[in-house]
């Protein structure tokens, strides 16, 4: 095998103001992507997350607290998510963990009912770089995905956007088309791998509510307030250029009742206006590989 490639071999740069821009169906504007994220926490592993620390500073197995405040997601705050986007006719992407299949099947089957798009995110919440065996991990997830769906899974999004120099060979012999861990354009962007081309759509960790609340902790209001002034410039943008907006969000965060009404009104906000479509990943890349050219045509 070739050595493995680093970003800026994968993906030459590119000043978006270089590039023709992109245009979408009957002069829409703008793209709004939901990508909704389960996960299944492992209780004999240290927790993904934490949203209270160890009393002693150091973890402690089994972490039980961190767990809990994970498990009210599944059990309570995705009920809340699947309220909210029947009553707007919105499917969003689905990053899902392929375990969330095994061990919250009541979850899962309500997105596959929804007719959500589910999108690969490992077997469950273990970063890449931890997997003994990454490419029999990604094809465990795929394949778990696909025999619980009909479908097999055409995106990818690493667990923490975590990737190795050889994922995207790995991604792309499993059968992925589109991945959301190049968080660096407003735009998809195609990355060379040894085989073949793939897609990277503009996934994001600013409109992400782990960094926002979990992180950089922030009152409950702010993903609304970060989220108008987000999308009013993309949309202005919009008239001159297609642009994608995307907002991540898991059920233990976001599903919180203190913070469900904010993200409901993100959607209020937005359907004041025209030409915005609400595509998931799927979505996306089928119009992408109408206006892409021949960038998904050339040999790697």
């Amino acid at each position: 095998m070739a050595d493995p490639m680093i970003p800026s071999q994968r993906a030459e740069y590119s000043a978006i103001v270089d590039r023709p821009p992109l245009k979408l169906p009957n002069d829409a504007r703008l793209i709004f992507w939901t990508i909704v994220n389960y996960e299944v926490w492992d209780i004999s592993r240290p927790m993904a997350r934490q949203v209270i620390p160890a009393p002693t500073g150091q973890v402690l197995l089994p972490d039980v607290p961190n767990w809990s405040w994970h498990e009210y997601g599944m059990r309570v705050g995705a009920w809340r998510f699947y309220e909210l986007f029947a009553r707007l006719g919105i499917k969003p992407t689905l990053a899902a963990n392929a375990r969330i299949c095994e061990d919250y099947p009541r979850v899962a089957e309500q997105a596959k009912k929804d007719g959500w798009e589910f999108m690969g995110h490992a077997y469950d919440q273990l970063p890449i770089h931890k997997s003994e065996d990454q490419a029999g991990m990604i094809g465990r997830s795929m394949d778990v995905i696909e025999k619980f769906t009909g479908t097999r899974p055409v995106g990818w999004l690493g667990p923490g956007l975590t990737q190795t120099l050889e994922t995207p060979e790995l991604l792309k012999k499993a059968g992925v088309q589109y991945i959301g861990d190049w968080v660096y354009d407003d735009e998809p962007t195609v990355i060379k791998t040894a085989e073949g081309p793939l897609v990277t759509l503009p996934y994001t960790v600013e409109l992400n509510d782990i960094p926002m609340m979990i992180v950089q902790h922030h009152e409950s209001d702010y993903l609304l307030k970060r989220a108008i002034d987000q999308f009013d410039r993309l949309y202005a943008e919009g008239a001159q250029r297609a642009k994608i907006m995307a907002v991540a969000i898991h059920p233990y965060i976001s599903g919180q009742p203190h913070r469900i009404k904010y993200l409901e009104a993100i959607y209020d906000y937005v359907k004041r206006f025209d030409g915005v479509l609400h595509w998931n990943g799927a979505q996306i890349l089928d119009w992408y590989k109408t206006v892409a050219g021949d960038k998904l045509t050339k040999a790697p």
